[in-house]
């Protein structure tokens, strides 16, 4: 008995040397690392110990640190052009190597259930037999929540196959696999998700709780199983032990979890990605979907929603696209079809992030831009409609009201890249708006094919009470 129990110590004893030199989950087999940067590389070692890092991209690549008294150490490394595979090679009292290493565009992946499902994707049910793809790898983050910032994180680097993809996010898969087509470099994918969470589980705890405005939206929340509500608790586990990871950008797919509080949306999500850049050292691109349509419980809530996901735009380099013309049920929260999602996505990369010679009205739906009253009729100008708008199944989706605030349906008539409405009750219109409710699909769209935004061109009180739900 004695001689097993010194057995078990000696094995431990021996572990825990080997286990001295550590690193985050983020860096494994088959990890993607951010082309032609400067990228963080970091770790845990012995206090005081001396680290050496090679990246055999380069012969001559050889950099030194020393760890801190609390054993972390960080250094930086530089990356070439797209390629691979390599090796990173990490050496102290112990050494540890990484292999498979591939030189690309990393970007996150991240939201509540529309952005980490898969198995209810139509498309991506269709495709599995063509998911084997060698340059998409991709890093799948397990739900997690912390009262406090983590380190280590969780999750590893995996080769893009039908087993690995299928518990992937579709909308993340499918983004990455026309990165990978149009750009023919490795693309590597981190999907940070989990269904029905807010936004604030997101942001950093402070940054909520020092607005005001925030703080009272966060609190109006409602807690339900499986779904965190509390601010920062999901940034702590699964955002925060990824920094500074060099990224390209972010890709997300949220808003249904904020109806709740729809009004401070826009200041919120600014809020978080302002936070995410500031971890991340970088100004990355944040291209987001905006919320279909759905039957949700109170009038006007998801319209808000949209609204607010609109204005966010006015946050440099964000970018939204609108998918509601691929939306089957209004009873559905879950679009099936998410290959539309992930290609519009990787559109905007394309054309934003990586200057692809795109028009920008090709992958960047109209948003009203202003209106102008003109003879009892008032004329609506978009956003990326420069080429002209075009309506599919008529235009009968605009009401419009006067100075009273009576809303009437209004006859409206396409004049090239503008629409102009009128309704012969109103004599004197003050404001248009457009599919604004909660579940109408909108059948206006630029002559690119890309959907109009649900508008109005008013800031008054809404009626907030319960939705009918015969509709």
């Amino acid at each position: 008995m004695k001689k097993r129990i010194a057995l078990l110590l000696f094995a431990f004893l021996c572990h825990g040397a080997t286990a001295q030199l550590r690193m985050p989950a983020i860096f494994g087999d088959h990890m993607v690392l951010q082309q032609q940067s400067t990228v963080d590389v970091w770790g845990w070692a012995g206090p005081g110990e001396e680290i050496t890092v090679f990246g055999s991209w380069d012969k001559e690549l050889e950099v030194k640190t020393k760890a801190l008294n609390t054993g972390s150490w960080k250094l930086s490394l530089k990356t070439p052009i797209a390629g691979g595979p390599y090796t990173i090679a990490i050496r102290g009292k112990e050494s540890l190597n990484i292999n498979d290493v591939m030189i690309g565009e990393v970007w996150i992946c991240s939201g509540q259930s529309n952005m980490s499902a898969n198995s209810g994707s139509i498309d991506a049910i269709k495709d599995l037999p063509n998911s084997t793809i060698p340059g998409v790898r991709l890093f799948h983050v397990n739900k997690s929540a912390a009262d406090d910032p983590q380190v280590h994180g969780e999750g590893q680097w995996q080769l893009c196959t039908p087993e690995t993809m299928k518990s992937f996010s579709a909308v993340g898969y499918f983004f990455g696999k026309k990165l990978n087509s149009d750009l023919n470099v490795p693309i590597g994918l981190i999907n940070v998700s989990w269904g029905g969470t807010p936004a604030e589980v997101w942001t950093p705890k402070e940054k909520v709780e020092s607005d005001p405005e925030l703080k009272a939206s966060a609190e109006i929340l409602k807690e339900y199983q499986g779904w965190p509500k509390n601010p920062g608790i999901v940034y702590n586990a699964m955002i925060r032990p990824l920094v500074p990871f060099a990224i390209a950008g972010a890709i997300w797919y949220q808003g249904e979890g904020n109806t709740a509080a729809p009004e401070t949306y826009q200041k919120l999500m600014k809020t978080m990605i302002e936070s995410w850049r500031s971890d991340f050292k970088k100004e990355i691109p944040f291209y987001y979907v905006q919320i279909a349509p759905f039957t949700y419980g109170r009038k006007y809530e998801g319209a808000l929603i949209r609204e607010q996901q609109a204005k966010l735009l006015s946050v440099p380099k964000t970018g939204m696209v609108i998918i509601s013309d691929f939306v089957e049920d209004i009873k559905d929260i879950h679009p099936k079809f998410k290959k539309p999602v992930g290609d519009r996505l990787a559109n905007y990369a394309l054309g934003d992030t990586y200057k692809r010679p795109l028009p920008k009205s090709a992958y960047q739906s109209p948003v009203y831009k202003s209106m102008q009253v003109e003879k009892g009729k008032i004329k609506i100008s978009f956003t990326y409609g420069e080429n002209g708008v075009l309506s599919r199944g008529g235009t009968n989706q605009f009401v419009i009201a006067g100075q009273d605030r009576k809303f009437y349906p209004g006859t409206a008539v396409i004049e090239g890249n503008t629409v102009v409405v009128s309704a012969k009750e109103v004599k004197a219109p003050v404001a248009v708006r457009f599919c604004w409710d909660n579940s109408s699909i909108p059948n206006l769209f630029n002559k690119e094919g890309l959907p109009v935004s649900c508008f109005r061109t008013d800031s008054w009180e809404l009626d907030m009470s319960p939705e009918e739900t015969n509709k």
